[in-house]
């Protein structure tokens, strides 16, 4: 005989009284109505395990460390994670403050430079200020009667050398007969006679030797002519270099002052100082760019080289300190596009062209964090292209380096920058959804490298008069935060017995609380339009049922269904292999429970156990393997020394679509039963559970869904007394249900059963025991068990039959 393990004692279960269907607040009590002080509380104090990682990343100086902040949606990571932040980085160095400057020598690479916190303006404002004070100091210079006169006395001895160079070759010319004429096309040599040009006709009738001896002199003049000519731009350079020579020592004495100026401010920053001085060298290059025209001769423009000056020796602020902030920088960025995280170098459209200059570069937010920390939304940073690559380069290399899109992809036709990369030292935070951090860890192996700190937001945290008080700071914060008037202790209570609800356990409270500040605020509004000043758990309870009323439409439609005869669900009566299971249906944030009628049917067969959702695909894996546990439990239970001579077929009945999950096996199995054993089962009493192959019943996820479901399809139909649930007795911690729920069970019109083992369901819903395989090996008279041993050997016997007529049974003819 096969060893099987054999159920405990199958009594009948008792049901939950009221009190164990609902966990009260620990405030709440019918000797007070007072509530713990609700004094605002640190979000970080809820999040222990996660507050403690980010205080690690966010003091860890070594390169890696960085962190990734993830948790479900409503978890306050944003808030926790600035807050810690803030406080580490408030013991932080200041950063120093980053400008671009004009690079005169190759201006498409802006020069960057840092400079002590808060300093950047003051270089802003005294480069503009020497810029100011030169345009107006320089051209009073060059209009002064001393320069005036030592460049007129430069023109004059220009002029005199010229003159005295035409007058030696004209008195060479007259003296041998010639004369030097200027014409429209120049300098030229004529024959003269009695002091007076020799007309071409006249010159013509001369001799031949004689016009040959003229031509050779004027050939002879006409060299030392061009000579003489050449010699005139030499003159011209010299006469400009003397200009320029001049201009630049009469500008010199105020360029010097000025610059000194801002030397001496500045004498302290060696990178200031040497662009000090390549801002003298540039000026002293370019002075007529203060002398409001281009160059000798033109007429002057008052204003035209005013906006040129600027920009040239203008001082781009990249970063700086806002409002005199103690310690590092805490920025967010939400819209982490290339751009918005390293920078970007705009441009401008001038006569149909785009250009762009060192002024203007634009920030990122890694230059605005630099020394501190930023926080980047991890969906919206994998959202942008390049912007999660960028991030990486900027790790990797310790600096950023600002990058066009339009080079990135190979597009670009545009004159842009090339700015001087700026080092970097920050703290990156991500924070987003589990999946999101799985996937990327998964799928880019350089993510470990880059974040090794991983700080995970709990969803929910243990329940005790601690917790609730904490839970209760979190209230009030929020009311306070939003304006909403403060809850008395009774809606207090309500508010944490929801948060149990929305962890989906009793021993628990979520720290989810977006949902739970929809509710308080919402609770607010219907006290002020009732005229109160104070939120009552009369409010919480509206505001509760108004969100599941607003979500309620396709619950109320099946519910139509069940009521209308549409959705055959029975609650009165027993039948034979019909149950009612309960199923838990999610549609965005809320969720509901929904009976559903399970069946099976039998016959002699092989064993096999057909599970119609997974032959037609509707069936998940996780309910296929439910049902294999069932077909364990089954084989275990009876026969153990025959063949299990049985062909049986399971059905979701009305059930159009995917069907997951094992929390129906023992509803199945309870079917199976009766249907081997023909016994009917109540159908006043829905069963939810997970069995193994021993028989227990396990825990499942949406009890109180699932009992309320099936509790408002009662209640439709009228209440009897007799209706109820059956659970797993592992889920009676995790209940939390409605008060409709509770009220009903403690008139006595409803009832919630906890068991430990699936003969217990059995006994409940055949109203008989399943009972227990004695001494003799056999099941008692009159048990459920015994019942469908007695047939399953039945089912044996006609196969044995069948096989030894088959056997005898003469050859047919073909």
């Amino acid at each position: 005989m096969v060893e099987t393990r054999a159920p405990t004692s199958p009594e009948l279960p008792e049901r939950l009284p009221p009190e164990r269907l609902c966990r009260a607040a620990s405030f709440r009590s019918p000797d007070t109505d007072t509530a713990p002080a609700q004094a605002p509380i640190d979000a970080p104090s809820a999040y222990p395990r996660a507050a403690e990682a980010i205080r690690f990343g966010a003091t860890t100086a070594a390169r890696g460390f960085n962190i990734v902040a993830i948790g479900s949606p409503g978890a306050q990571i944003r808030e926790v994670a600035t807050a810690l932040l803030t406080e580490a980085t408030r013991q932080r160095p200041a950063p120093p403050d980053w400008v671009y400057v004009n690079n005169f020598a190759t201006p498409h690479r802006p020069i960057a430079i840092s400079l002590p916190r808060g300093r950047a303006p003051q270089l802003r404002r005294a480069m503009n200020g020497l810029v100011d004070d030169l345009r107006a100091a320089l051209p009073a210079m060059f209009e002064s009667e001393d320069y005036a006169r030592r460049r007129s006395a430069i023109q004059d001895s220009f002029n005199a050398k010229a003159s005295e160079a035409f007058s030696k070759l004209g008195e060479k010319a007259s003296a041998r007969g010639m004369a030097i004429l200027r014409t429209p096309m120049g300098f030229a040599v004529a024959p003269m006679k009695d002091g007076k040009v020799v007309p071409p006709e006249e010159f013509a009738s001369w001799p031949e030797e004689r016009q040959a001896a003229v031509r050779a002199v004027m050939t002879e003049l006409e060299e030392e002519l061009e000579a003489t000519l050449r010699g005139l731009p030499r003159l011209e350079k010299a006469r400009r270099d003397a200009i320029r020579a001049l201009d630049q020592e009469t500008a010199a004495v105020v360029v010097d002052q000025e610059i000194e100026e801002v030397r001496a401010a500045f004498v302290d920053q060696p990178a200031v100082l040497d662009y000090l001085a390549a801002v003298r060298a540039d000026m002293m290059e370019n002075l007529k760019l203060f002398q409001d025209g281009e160059g000798e001769g033109e007429e002057r423009r008052p204003g035209a080289a005013a906006g040129v000056v600027r920009e040239r020796y203008d001082v781009n602020v990249l970063v700086t300190a806002e409002n005199g902030a103690a310690g590092a920088p805490v920025v967010e960025e939400l819209h982490p596009t290339l751009g918005n995280l390293i920078g970007r170098v705009e441009h401008l459209s001038q006569f149909g062209v785009l250009v762009t200059n060192f002024r203007l570069i634009k920030s990122g937010a890694l230059h605005r964090a630099n020394g501190g920390a930023i926080l980047i939304d991890l969906r919206a940073l994998l959202s942008e292209p390049f912007s999660w690559a960028a991030l990486k380069r900027a790790l990797v290399q310790g600096r950023i380096v600002i990058e066009d899109v339009a080079r990135i992809v190979g597009l670009g036709s545009t004159v842009t920058l090339e700015p001087d990369p700026i080092p970097l030292d920050v703290k990156v935070v991500l924070f987003g959804e589990r999946l999101l951090y799985y996937l990327i860890a998964a799928l880019d192996p350089e993510f470990g490298a880059h974040f090794k700190v991983l700080a995970d937001f709990d969803d929910d945290t243990d329940r005790s008069a601690e917790s609730e008080a904490m839970l209760a700071g979190m209230i009030a914060e929020t009311l306070r935060r939003e304006g909403t008037p403060p809850l008395d202790a009774g809606a207090l209570a309500r508010v944490v017995e929801h948060a149990a609800r929305l962890a989906g356990d009793g021993t628990k409270l979520t720290l989810l609380v977006e949902r739970l500040r929809d509710v308080v605020i919402e609770a607010g509004h219907h006290a002020a339009g009732s005229g109160r000043s104070m939120a009552r758990a009369e409010d919480i309870e509206h505001a509760i049922a108004a969100q599941r009323r607003r979500a309620a439409r396709v619950q109320e439609r099946m519910q139509d269904a069940i009521r209308r005869g549409v959705a055959l669900i029975d609650t009165e009566g027993a039948r034979i292999g019909q149950v009612n299971g309960l199923s838990v249906i999610t549609l965005g944030a809320e969720s509901f429970g929904r009976p559903t009628r399970i069946t099976a049917t039998v016959r002699p067969g092989t064993g096999r156990i057909v599970d119609i959702e997974r032959e037609v695909e509707l069936g998940g894996p996780i309910h296929s393997k439910g049902v294999l546990i069932l077909g364990g439990l089954l084989a275990s239970r009876f026969s153990p020394e025959i063949p299990m001579s049985l062909h049986a077929q399971l059905v979701f009945e009305q059930s159009y679509g995917a069907v997951e999950g094992d929390s129906a096996s023992a509803a199945e199995f309870c079917a199976l039963v009766s249907a081997l054993a023909e016994v009917p089962l109540r159908q006043d009493i829905a069963i939810t559970g997970s069995v193994n192959q021993h028989g227990e019943v396990q825990a499942i996820g949406g009890v109180n869904e699932k009992i309320e479901g099936f509790f408002e399809v009662c209640a439709l139909r009228g209440l009897s007394g007799t209706q109820g649930v059956i659970v797993p007795a592992a889920n009676v911690q995790h209940l939390m249900l409605d008060r409709r729920v509770i009220e009903a069970c403690a008139a006595g019109q409803f009832s919630v059963w906890p068991v430990h083992r699936v003969e217990q369901a059995l006994h409940l819903l055949a109203d008989r025991p399943a009972g227990i395989r004695g001494a003799d090996g056999l099941f008692p008279d009159g048990s459920v068990y015994r019942a469908a041993e007695d047939r399953l050997r039945r089912f044996a016997a006609w196969r044995r039959a069948w096989a030894k007529e088959e056997r005898e049974r003469p050859e047919r003819e073909p």
